[in-house]
C-alpha cells in the first residue's frame, strides 16, 4: 500500500461563518482534478442504495469543529470506521436532508431542531453500491447527545481547520478484487479517517478555497 501527501497553497476565500459556508456551498463544486483519484464510480451492475449523512459543524466560540462518529465493529456496513452520522434513505423521508437529520437523531441523539442546514456537498458513490448525499449543518452549543450503543462506539469533535489543509490528506492505493484502487486518508490525533468520509472532507476543503 502506497501513499502520497496532497498539497495546497491557496488561501481560504470564504469566512468560516454560517453565512460564509452557506455561500460556498451554493457554488458549483470544482471539477475533479488530477489528484482527485479517490472519486470512484459504482461497480457495473451494482444495485444502488441511496443514503445521506450529516456533516455537522459545531461552533465552539467562533472556532468550528466537525462532529464525527466511530462505528461499532460488528455492523454489516463499514464496521469500525470513522464516519458522519447518517444512513439509508427510507420511503417516508421527504428529501436527503430529512434522511440526514433523521439518521443523525437516531444514531447520536442530536435533535434535528438543533441543526441549521447550510447546503449539500456533491454525491459520493462507493463500489458497494451506496450513493451518499452529504448534507452540511451548523450546530450551536449547548446540545445533548445520546449515541445508540449498537451503531456508535464513540462520538468526537475535531477542528475544521485540520481538514481544510490539503497537506493533511494522503492519497493511498491498494488492490481489491483484482483492480487497482485509490482512496484518501486524513489522520487526526491517532485516528484514521479514510474512504468516503475523507473524500467528503476533501471536497469541502476544495469548496472553501480558490480553484483557479
Amino acid at each position: 500500500m502506497a501513499h502520497q501527501p496532497l498539497t495546497q497553497t491557496q488561501d481560504r476565500v470564504f469566512p468560516l461563518t454560517r453565512a460564509g459556508i452557506a455561500a460556498a456551498l451554493k457554488r458549483p463544486a470544482p471539477p475533479p482534478g488530477p489528484r482527485d483519484l479517490h472519486v470512484i464510480a459504482l461497480e457495473k451492475g451494482a444495485r444502488v442504495t441511496e443514503a445521506a449523512v450529516l456533516v455537522p459543524l459545531v461552533d465552539r466560540a467562533g472556532r468550528l469543529h466537525l462532529l464525527l462518529t466511530q462505528r461499532t465493529p460488528h455492523l454489516d456496513d463499514h464496521a469500525g470506521q470513522i464516519s458522519f452520522p447518517g444512513g439509508r434513505v427510507e420511503a417516508g423521508d421527504a428529501d436527503r436532508e430529512a434522511t440526514a437529520l433523521r439518521e443523525t437523531e437516531e444514531e447520536i441523539g442530536l435533535a434535528r431542531g438543533a441543526v441549521t442546514l447550510l447546503g449539500r456537498l456533491p454525491d459520493y458513490e462507493i463500489p458497494s453500491g451506496f450513493r451518499i448525499t452529504p448534507v452540511v449543518g451548523w450546530v450551536e452549543p449547548p446540545f445533548e447527545l445520546k449515541p445508540d450503543p449498537f451503531e456508535v462506539a464513540g462520538v468526537f469533535e475535531a477542528p475544521l481547520e485540520h481538514f481544510l489543509d490539503a497537506a493533511n490528506y494522503q492519497r493511498r492505493d491498494f488492490r481489491f478484487r483484482g483492480r487497482h484502487r485509490h482512496y484518501l486518508a486524513v489522520p487526526y490525533e491517532g485516528r484514521y479517517i479514510w474512504g468516503a468520509t475523507a473524500a467528503m472532507l476533501y471536497t469541502l476543503c476544495r469548496m472553501l478555497v480558490p480553484v483557479d
